[in-house]
């Protein structure tokens, strides 16, 4: 009972009409205790909801007629159905609003704004004199006792972890899984159908692949909003070394280095194609501490 029981929770959960094609097999057979054929309940069950009972094994097959498999598996389902429809209703509205809704607040909508203001720094002069000179205040110490590619390395560092921590912090990882899981399910849905030839299911999932668009729109939303913060606070660092090095603000016995795989080079050296030298060893310290920190941090940044 229990295995036909699950696929009869299964069935409507997928399609709630499916509790009421139930119950009509169930009238219509007096509780399971006679038999049953399509043209017996054609008109009240289309062929798809026929065809999914017995691709279940709720309908066995018996002659050239058929029976429910446990009819106390139904009448259980169906009493279940009857006591809880409208709680189950209620939890799907409020797990829609959930996700239709959006979790940017007005600070995240004025940190957007100041990134793309930043942005101008790199083909604006004046912004960059004043992104770097306003940075330098806080970085000018440091840079003052170390050398300028461990500074480079440490800012580095510092951005990586801000990144990382920012991620785990505004991106709704439980919303992420659930806009994953429902368009999952969709596809899941729509192979199936497609397998057994079902046009009214196919039409039914196509609806609901329409509705799941705004999902799309919202997963988008949760990804950008910890990127946003990051732009804002890691262009300004950016901008800093693109104007120690543009400007000439670097030491002059710190213009070059021996970076790994390419050896003796100056900081403006193109290395991989337009990329200098300085833009590369930046994301590559980047890149290979935010992998370290998740690591050690155990922080998950993608959903399950």
């Amino acid at each position: 009972m229990a295995r036909t029981a699950d696929k009869i929770e299964s069935l409507i959960a997928d399609d709630s009409a499916m509790a009421d094609a139930l119950a009509v097999v169930y009238d219509r057979t007096d509780g399971g205790s006679e038999r049953i054929g399509w043209a017996d309940v054609n008109d009240e069950l289309t062929s798809g909801q026929w065809g999914r009972l017995i691709e279940k094994d709720v309908l066995e097959s018996v002659d050239d007629e058929f029976r429910l498999a446990d009819p106390d598996a139904v009448e259980a389902a169906l009493e279940g159905e009857s006591t809880t429809a409208s709680t189950t209703t209620t939890d799907v509205d409020l797990d829609d609003e959930e996700m239709d809704g959006s979790s940017w607040t007005t600070w995240d909508k004025l940190a957007a704004v100041g990134a793309a203001g930043l942005f101008l720094g790199y083909s604006q002069t004046t912004v960059r004199n004043i992104v770097g000179s306003t940075v330098e205040l806080f970085v000018g110490p440091i840079d003052g006792v170390l050398p300028f590619y461990i500074v480079v390395l440490v800012l580095a560092l510092l951005t990586g972890l801000f990144t990382t921590l920012l991620q785990a912090n505004l991106m709704d990882m439980e919303k992420m899984s659930a806009y994953q899981e429902r368009m999952k399910e969709i596809q899941d849905k729509r192979k199936e159908a497609r397998e057994r030839g079902d046009d009214e299911a196919l039409e039914q999932i196509r609806e609901e692949q329409m509705d799941a668009m705004g999902d799309q729109l919202g997963m988008f939303k949760e990804q950008f909003r910890p990127m946003v913060w990051t732009m804002f606070f890691t262009i300004p660092v950016f901008l800093w070394i693109y104007w120690m090095v543009l400007d000439g603000h670097v030491a002059t016995g710190e213009w070059e280095i021996v970076a790994p795989l390419i050896g003796e080079a100056r900081w403006t050296t193109k290395v991989l194609g337009p990329m200098q030298l300085w833009i590369v060893w930046y994301f590559l310290c980047s890149m290979g501490f935010t992998q370290l920190i998740r690591k050690s941090l155990n922080i998950q940044t993608t959903p399950t």
